[in-house]
């Protein structure tokens, strides 16, 4: 066993051994660990959600937030979660591929979702839900799904139609499907911590990202890119999850108000997330320092055409009946190219 996995493990063990007393002698400590700063939805909603956890519990539970990989880098924090070094995250879904619950990239395909409206009916029906029961197994239990709107692209160069992606490299969370889609315009995906982006695209390390508009104004990732692009083609979503044996360890009242707290971060995230984005915009916009192009319907046409493939690509990694069901959900034609 590392000296990472030993060091987690035994603290598990420790909090699992305690939990007796802890859960008499107040506050039950909650590590809440997360990739974004403070000023991003996710940030505003996690320290919501420690808001309303405490006064809810009456001072029981007490939540220490951990924002911007300041416990744990994207590459180290599932581990912790799932040994119990910490007890609930905020990934992206395409996180949990790793895991080997590869189906959660259905949610990464291009174009998938119309428009908001209709992502926010499938996240919160069967499909959103059927998702996180596959997560169980591993050990871990989904509390709640926290929007963070579409992406744009960018770049040091304008993206007006595919071919501008043409070997540059372009920086990705991990997702395959993501890697996929990039790889059909030629681009040359690149994974890298988001908490490493800003110095990576400073540097030249890679030439560009993809992320909403938020993340981009409050990681200051718009200072160093002189073109975006609003191509909205993926969106980006966070799964708060928990390690599943802490949470059902704990007593079943404190559950219940800790549910009653996610239930209210999750809303609140949901409906500050589209504001945040169109704000976000507006001040890169308003800087002057860097070029925001809205894709005519001719251009969104040719991204759209060029990145469908991926469709069929990823029925050998998500399976086609998980592309089939997302697909009828969204109401989407599922493509035969």
């Amino acid at each position: 066993m590392t000296r990472f996995k030993w060091a987690i493990g035994a603290a598990f063990v420790t909090s699992f051994g305690l939990i007796g007393n802890a859960m008499a002698q107040a506050p039950i400590v909650i590590k809440f660990s997360h990739v974004v700063t403070d000023a991003a939805p996710k940030g505003k909603a996690a320290l919501k959600f420690k808001e309303l956890a405490e006064k809810y519990t009456a001072g029981r539970v007490k939540i220490e937030i951990y924002p911007n990989s300041t416990l744990y880098k994207d590459a180290e924090e599932m581990e912790a979660l799932q040994l119990g070094a910490v007890q609930i995250l905020a990934p992206s879904t395409a996180k949990f591929a790793p895991l080997g619950v590869k189906e959660f990239e259905v949610l990464d395909l291009p174009f998938l979702f119309p428009d908001q409206v209709t992502y926010d009916r499938v996240i919160k029906g069967s499909l959103g839900q059927g998702l996180f029961k596959r997560l169980e197994g591993k050990g871990i239990k989904g509390l709640g799904y926290w929007d963070n709107g579409f992406y744009v692209i960018s770049a040091n160069k304008p993206l007006i139609k595919p071919d501008d992606l043409k070997g540059l490299k372009i920086r990705i969370s991990g997702s395959k499907v993501d890697d996929q889609t990039l790889r059909l315009m030629g681009a040359n995906p690149q994974i890298m911590a988001f908490s490493e982006l800003y110095q990576a695209l400073q540097s030249g390390v890679v030439d560009g990202a993809q992320n909403t508009a938020s993340n981009y104004t409050t990681q200051k990732l718009n200072e160093v890119q002189k073109n975006i692009t609003e191509l909205y083609h993926v969106h980006l979503q966070y799964a708060v999850v928990v390690n599943k044996k802490y949470w059902e360890a704990l007593p079943a009242d404190i559950r219940t108000q800790l549910d009653r707290a996610m239930a209210e971060a999750t809303d609140f995230n949901n409906s500050i997330s589209v504001q945040d984005n169109a704000t976000a915009l507006a001040a890169i916009k308003a800087t002057g320092k860097t070029d925001v192009h809205v894709p005519t319907e001719a251009e969104k046409k040719a991204w759209v055409d060029v990145m469908m493939p991926v469709y069929k690509s990823a029925e050998s990694r998500i399976g086609r009946p998980m592309i089939e069901e997302a697909m009828k959900a969204t109401g989407r034609t599922p493509p035969t190219n």
